[in-house]
């Protein structure tokens, strides 16, 4: 039933932004307000371009659904894409569009616009983002990538962002949003820092969440989410509750110490793990760079392999 309702949300989600995208479009040829879509079009508003990446995303988590292996690659690119840039972007033009909207509209969405743009649209792209992101964090968990990778990634796009609408505001001389026009050079410069802190806190907002909605339950589920499963003295892979996934070979495991595993003429059973494993192999984890939340110990799980 879980598995049904999120394959059916996923493509509900994927069809209502394409919709909105197509409306949007179609508005393209229309008489707009002088400056709307000069130069750059659409694809110079966040707004639009939070519309596209929300898109793309729940198209990939919809194919995703299609996937008979769990631990897909297009399930980690969907994960990545969701946990840093989907939710605090998403969440990020939300809260300010409001926020400004709220002070003055006329400084980022004037009246005006409201002739050629229903209110319905209006919405649908600074209000329904909202409540889709949560039902996304209530459908399933998503993997999280070490924070410093993640922080990486979103200023890079961020700054790159931010070039794009300058050379915008170069070429013609206007600002894509008239807020922009009333800040000095160091304001607009604290702006944009203001801005990409906002956006920091909403990606660390995301992994909070998202550990707390789902820790307890795969805490106690019969295979949990975050597990460490070793394949019977091929593989053993480490994950937490928001994992950093790391792969090793257990000849490198008991060459690198990472277990105390002593060696074995036969394949380990879930006895000589749990005996010989614990708060040294965590610690040399840590080390390692594989994080793992205090106060959530590895669980083991011994599986039999095939490819042995």
């Amino acid at each position: 039933m879980t598995s049904t309702l999120r394959k059916i949300y996923h493509v509900a989600a994927f069809s209502w932004y394409a919709y909105i995208v197509k409306s949007l479009a179609d508005r393209g040829g229309q008489k707009l307000p002088p400056g709307i879509f000069v130069y750059g079009g659409p694809w110079k508003y966040l707004t639009f371009l939070n519309l596209l990446l929300q898109m793309l995303f729940f198209g990939l988590a919809a194919v995703n659904d299609l996937q008979p292996h769990p631990d897909s690659m297009l399930k980690r690119c969907k994960d990545f894409l969701f946990s840093v840039f989907v939710f605090p972007v998403g969440m990020f033009v939300v809260l300010l569009f409001w926020s400004i909207f709220a002070y003055d509209r006329e400084l980022v969405y004037p009246a005006t616009i409201d002739t050629f743009f229903p209110p319905w649209i209006n919405h649908a792209m600074h209000t329904f983002v909202f409540p889709v992101l949560f039902g996304e964090l209530l459908m399933q968990p998503h993997m999280y990538p070490r924070t410093k990778h993640a922080l990486a990634a979103l200023t890079v796009v961020g700054v790159s962002y931010l070039f794009w609408i300058i050379w915008v505001f170069l070429s013609t001389g206007i600002w894509v949003y008239p807020l922009l026009g009333l800040f000095s050079t160091p304001g607009l410069v604290g702006f944009f820092i203001f801005n990409m802190s906002v956006v920091t806190l909403l990606y660390m907002l995301g992994e909070k969440l998202n550990h707390h909605v789902w820790s307890k339950k795969l805490a106690t589920s019969k295979v949990p989410y975050g597990h460490s499963v070793l394949i019977c003295g091929c593989y053993l892979r480490l994950r937490d509750i928001s994992p950093n996934c790391r792969v090793y070979k257990w000849e490198e495991m008991k060459k690198n110490r990472l277990c105390r595993l002593p060696s074995l003429s036969r394949s380990p059973t879930p006895t000589d793990v749990n005996r010989h494993t614990g708060a040294l192999m965590r610690k040399c984890l840590r080390r390692r760079g594989c994080y793992i939340k205090k106060g959530h110990n590895v669980c083991i799980v011994i599986q039999q392999s095939a490819k042995l």
